[in-house]
């Protein structure tokens, strides 16, 4: 039976060595996606835009929420929430895609010398593109209302690469249990659909409840939720001492799936 290298090297070398067929799949992933509509990848920034005009409607006009510490227009929020929901975006794709990664390429295990553990690194890629389309919709609305953006706006690949390496733990993980397990997919979802109620996307975390304010620390997201609203709309720096400790955990778990992943891929062809 051939072996799999499961060392934390072997979790980036794989990713260099496979770089040029990365970046085609990943290509084609994108395009394949909007093939067919008319407007193409103008898809990709309409949908981010008419999602924000959405969000700002019902939680600023119909619930009158407001965002403590701020000026309390109606803009400010809609960037706010449309800056948590730029994570959570994210974190979604990629994880309500990962249990089925396997599933949906059998031929790659079957009958292709394939490199499997590039899957979930191209899907990751995928999202990142519509999360760049995002954050462009973001920049363009925030030059309109408050003028040019804070200098601390180019710390946020130190906030988000780190969450990339978590989400890329996870969707390893996740894609290996979702071969042997099928109703991953629909505990992800479940989970999925919490966790954005649970996070400080539609309120500060100044908002949740004090005595059980060290759950929503516990959340994963709830860190790069609010470290991206600092560097992106508040111009503050990040607590890079916070950074170090989510750089260090998320690299540990990204091995972790990894080698998870690494040493359940033995037995796909078996259960495909």
């Amino acid at each position: 039976m051939r072996s799999f290298h499961a060392t934390p090297v072997e979790m980036f070398a794989s990713l260099w060595r496979n770089r040029e067929l990365i970046k085609a799949s990943a290509k084609r992933e994108v395009l394949g996606r909007y093939r067919g509509s008319f407007l193409g990848l103008l898809w990709s920034f309409f949908n981010p835009l008419f999602m924000l005009a959405v969000f700002t409607f019902v939680f600023s006009v119909v619930f009158q929420a407001r965002w403590g510490g701020g000026s309390g227009s109606k803009t400010e929020f809609a960037l706010l929430l449309f800056a948590g929901l730029l994570v959570f975006n994210l974190f979604a794709e990629c994880i309500n895609r990962a249990p089925g990664l396997i599933l949906s390429n059998t031929n790659y295990v079957k009958k292709v010398v394939f490199p499997l553990e590039i899957l979930p690194f191209i899907g990751l890629l995928s999202a990142l593109f519509h999360t760049l389309i995002s954050l462009g919709v973001w920049l363009i609305a925030y030059v309109i209302f408050f003028g040019v953006p804070h200098l601390t706006v180019f710390y946020l690949p130190l906030v988000l690469v780190p969450f990339c390496l978590f989400l890329m733990g996870l969707s390893w993980a996740l894609a290996s249990l979702g071969v042997f397990l099928r109703d991953v997919s629909q505990i992800i979802g479940m989970l999925t659909t919490v966790l954005m109620f649970l996070s400080p996307i539609f309120y500060p975390a100044t908002a949740f409840p004090e005595d059980y304010r060290y759950m929503l620390y516990l959340n994963p997201l709830t860190t790069v939720v609010e470290q991206t609203r600092d560097v992106l709309f508040w111009g503050k720096t990040p607590d890079f001492l916070i950074l170090g400790i989510y750089w260090m955990v998320t690299t540990g778990i990204a091995w972790l799936g990894f080698a998870w992943f690494q040493k359940a891929r033995k037995g796909f062809a078996d259960v495909l």
